[in-house]
């Protein structure tokens, strides 16, 4: 079933989880148990992402450096297949245009629709380990909007080679992502908001936003869509702080704002245990007022922390 579906015939917030494939080397059970306990909130989709290689040098014999090209967290087709037969749940992989040629990623949305997957997420994605801005792959896609058309030229039957122009029509529903605090790249909210207006009118029918800590800045954004003509759903992206030192990481490597409330109140910690205490209280208060405000999904990233998840999700169903 589509996302966009799924919003529509809902009559509250729905809920929502987005999940990491296993380090390579570890099983499907890890994917299992991590959401066994979510599973009690009969989520209305699962997001699983997916990750580029990374080339590494490799010490030789010889005492000379091999580039070697490590793939760290394959798997995101597997695990969409294993989740919708597991538990009967819509999957949503994500596309990345980084690390991945225009055939690869037909050959990836072939392989999606085979096993009916209905919905993907479309996302640049992130500059290689060892590059300092994003590169796109030679005969890759350079922007997600330039992915997003490539989804939908699937959609209308077209394929890269010239000989197919009537091909199979897949029929995937397209989500994007949002910036309630502006891509770091962009420069300012006003280009950023074009940027995503450019998207919908592409085909993109929801819109997942990056994390925020500060639900005005959520309100706000949506405010700003809808005053610029976008209209489609835009779910708010929530993920609890569970440690001291992601004060510092979660601003540098996703580059939002910590509210000060929150941060003096985690600094004030004494140990872990204090922390994802305040973690949840925060994440609940959240999930709270914007399920009190009529969003279509909360939509949690759970990155290895199912169990703050749960025990905030637990006292808002």
């Amino acid at each position: 079933m589509k996302v966009i579906d799924h919003i529509r015939q809902a009559k509250d917030s729905l809920i929502s989880f987005e999940i990491l494939p296993p380090l390579k080397g570890k099983t499907i059970n890890s994917i299992y148990e991590h959401l066994d306990p979510l599973m009690e909130f009969k989520p209305a989709f699962i997001n699983v992402t997916y990750h580029r290689s990374e080339h590494v040098f490799k010490k030789k014999a010889d005492g000379t450096f091999e580039k070697v090209e490590v793939r760290k967290r394959p798997g995101t087709v597997g695990i969409c297949a294993a989740l919708m037969n597991h538990y009967r749940v819509d999957a949503v992989p994500h596309l990345i245009c980084g690390g991945f040629n225009k055939r690869e990623t037909e050959d990836a949305l072939i392989d999606l629709h085979f096993i009916g997957v209905d919905n993907v997420l479309v996302l640049r994605g992130d500059a290689a380990k060892n590059e300092t801005v994003f590169e796109p792959e030679k005969g890759g896609n350079s922007y997600a909007i330039d992915l997003l058309k490539q989804v939908q030229n699937l959609n209308n039957g077209v394929y890269l080679e010239e000989d197919i122009r009537d091909g199979f029509r897949t029929n995937f529903c397209i989500g994007v992502a949002g910036y309630p605090e502006k891509h770091f790249e962009a420069p300012n909210l006003q280009t950023d908001l074009a940027f995503l207006k450019a998207k919908v009118a592409a085909g993109a029918e929801y819109v997942v936003t990056q994390m925020f800590f500060d639900n005005q800045k959520y309100f706000d954004f949506v405010k700003r869509c809808r005053e610029s003509g976008i209209t489609i759903p835009i779910i708010p992206g929530l993920k609890p702080i569970t440690s001291k030192k992601q004060l510092s990481v979660i601003p540098r490597t996703f580059h939002v704002d910590i509210p000060d409330d929150l941060s003096n109140e985690i600094m004030n910690c004494k140990t872990d245990a204090d922390v994802e205490k305040v973690g949840t209280e925060w994440l609940l208060l959240q999930s709270k007022e914007l399920k009190k405000a009529g969003v279509p999904v909360l939509h949690y990233y759970t990155l290895g922390k199912p169990k703050v998840i749960y025990n905030a999700v637990k006292e808002i169903l």
